[in-house]
């Protein structure tokens, strides 16, 4: 079997025109391509079997553009999703009509803006949109609005909580979302955890739906201001906890912790905790386990810029013991439970609660009104 004579002639004719990228329509059998002024479009007229007949299709289209007769190279198969191509071959393997070929575009780590464009053109898949969204180049360029867009309307189809996770982290990280698509993936966190992560981890200090400063604020920031301008950490921790976005943030924790979900949610929630405290890792180190977190408290000899904080407020005494707590978290604390258990959801929050718990009266302690001093 080859190809017809009229298909030959189109094709060549297509690819002569300078078109900038293939895609095949198996269904219509159907050939497009991308052009300056918009799609061209080549209507195959089959003279056989139809899949044998898309593979002469595809040889032919490999053969004008990677010199390759036998179709889509198997070695760049095997190298698609590893940031493996030479940049400079991205734009032939858009002319290949494979999505394979996309794929392998959308994931070399040099995809310009244009060529994202290109391959969303050819193939605009959400794990697709995704992936080129981590390249800066792409995010900061034409296509970022673009692909935010189309992520933000589809999330809600998404179910790999690792995917959601991504997608909300590179979204914010570029600031491609309004404030109120912002709400809406916030809220989203209700039914499913895994939006919370991102908020977490990129704008611990811009949740949406911010809450007031705790009540002592004013009076605690003026005690501290004399040493959070000599550089004492942790005093700026504290004010930092006790201010509004402080305090959404221990809300937006505590929120989190409702709905784990998934283990894959378990681990970054926790790390994103910690990392909040990162200021203070000179000093806490990451806890071992619960069990020694909780049996250590916050024993042992304080150090200097510590000592000063307790010296000049030790009526707030526990909320600077629930806060070196909170900064001693990572992700080693449920790694134990996690090893034990496939439980989900519900379930998984009560086999969590070992770890959960103790955090939680620490996160009353820095919001309760009546703890304030």
């Amino acid at each position: 079997m080859e190809l017809s004579s009229e298909d030959a002639f189109c094709l060549n004719v297509m690819l002569a025109a300078g078109v900038q990228a293939i895609r095949i329509d198996t269904a219509n059998m159907a050939v497009f391509g991308l052009t300056e002024k918009g799609e061209a479009k080549v209507t195959l007229h089959p003279t056989g079997r139809q899949d044998h007949y898309l593979k002469l299709v595809r040889q032919a289209l490999a053969e004008h553009a990677l010199d390759s007769p036998e179709g889509y190279p198997v070695y760049l198969r095997r190298w698609t999703r590893m940031g493996q191509l030479r940049d400079d071959n991205l734009a032939k393997l858009l002319l290949t009509g494979e999505e394979e070929a996309v794929v392998a575009v959308v994931h070399a780590p040099g995809l310009t803006d244009e060529m994202a464009r290109r391959a969303w053109w050819a193939m605009p898949t959400i794990e697709n949109a995704r992936r080129m969204l981590e390249k800066e180049q792409v995010a900061r360029g034409a296509m970022g609005k673009v692909l935010a867009d189309f992520l933000v309307e589809h999330l809600p189809f998404e179910e790999n909580p690792a995917a959601i996770m991504d997608t909300v982290r590179w979204l914010l990280h570029y600031d491609l979302v309004d404030a109120a698509a912002q709400n809406t993936l916030w809220n989203r966190g209700r039914e499913h955890g895994a939006y919370y992560i991102g908020f977490l981890e990129q704008r611990p200090d811009r949740l949406p739906k911010q809450l007031p400063a705790r009540a002592d604020f004013a009076a605690v920031h003026a005690r501290l201001a004399p040493l959070i301008e000599t550089g004492n950490v942790f005093a700026a921790a504290l004010a930092r906890l006790l201010s509004g976005p402080g305090q959404s943030f221990l809300a937006g924790c505590e929120e989190a912790m409702q709905r784990p979900g998934t283990h894959e949610i378990v681990s970054p929630l926790l790390n994103a905790i910690g990392y909040y405290f990162a200021s203070l890792r000179d000093y806490c180190a990451p806890a071992a386990s619960i069990e020694a977190l909780l049996a250590e408290g916050t024993s042992g000899e304080p150090p200097a810029p510590l000592s000063a904080l307790l010296a000049a407020a030790p009526t707030l005494q526990a909320d600077i013991d629930a806060m070196l707590i909170l900064a001693r978290i990572d992700a080693e604390l449920a790694t134990p439970i996690l090893r034990r258990t496939t439980a989900v959801n519900a379930l998984l929050r009560t086999k969590l609660q070992p770890v959960f718990e103790p955090l939680t009266r620490q996160i009353h302690v820095l919001r309760a009104v009546s703890q304030a001093r």
